[in-house]
């Protein structure tokens, strides 16, 4: 390929010289818990005020024709059986889990220079469970999950105020709480098979330590940065 001319070199954005030294801190095998759960754990502790919404997730899904997408959502749960989130079920989202439910998860912590990566499986949560959320959100919130139909095309904003303003009027006399759910609002647990957790380190010699399902156990190995 042709080098660009000169006008359109400038245009450019010049990213080469933008980097930052990773030093705050290093993660040894000795300094793991048993298993991810609970090392997530300690980590989240670590950072819960350190980042701004550390509980945000990228959750990445593949199509039926092999095309990923990512999109970032929030982690609502953790337990043994895994990471637990909330989304509209009819999305892009739902409809690429529903069809291959294997994804992945990102846990983007940049002020302490730690990522947390998740590779699992998506299992539909019970409706009960669903109902149980949905009830402790904010009505503005369990209203938006009424009038907004997840990833579909809208001819504008006027649009989707007109939809939330439908949805206001006809709760209007249902009081805080007692909202029901949107037949299309749902959540999922992603129940992990892989779990690696990114301590950036000088030189880019990052450490990459990982814990992978073997039957009903844990095994942790290193990878290469």
């Amino acid at each position: 390929m042709a080098d660009p001319a000169p006008d359109a070199a400038r245009d450019q954005l010049d990213l080469r010289s933008l980097r930052h030294e990773y030093a705050a801190a290093g993660l040894a095998e000795d300094e793991l818990a048993p298993d991810p759960v609970t090392m997530f754990r300690r980590w989240f502790a670590e950072v819960e005020d350190a980042v701004h919404e550390p509980n945000a997730m990228v959750v990445a899904t593949v199509s039926a024709e092999g095309q990923p997408s990512s999109r970032m959502v929030l982690l609502k749960g953790l337990d043994e059986r895994g990471f637990v989130f909330f989304t509209n079920t009819s999305s892009r989202k739902g409809s690429e889990l529903t069809a291959n439910p294997r994804c992945a998860l990102l846990f983007p912590w940049h002020p302490l220079e730690r990522q947390v990566r998740v590779d699992g499986v998506a299992e539909p949560l019970s409706r009960e469970a669903v109902a149980d959320y949905f009830a402790v959100r904010p009505r503005g919130s369990q209203l938006g999950a009424w009038a907004s139909h997840q990833s579909r095309p809208v001819a504008g904003r006027d649009e989707l105020a007109a939809a939330y303003d439908e949805v206001e009027r006809r709760f209007a006399d249902v009081p805080d709480g007692e909202l029901p759910v949107p037949e299309e609002w749902g959540g999922y647990v992603v129940r992990p098979e892989v779990v690696e957790f990114w301590q950036g380190r000088p030189g880019r010699m990052h450490d990459r330590l990982v814990y992978t399902r073997s039957g009903d156990r844990w095994v942790i190995g290193r990878l290469a940065p």
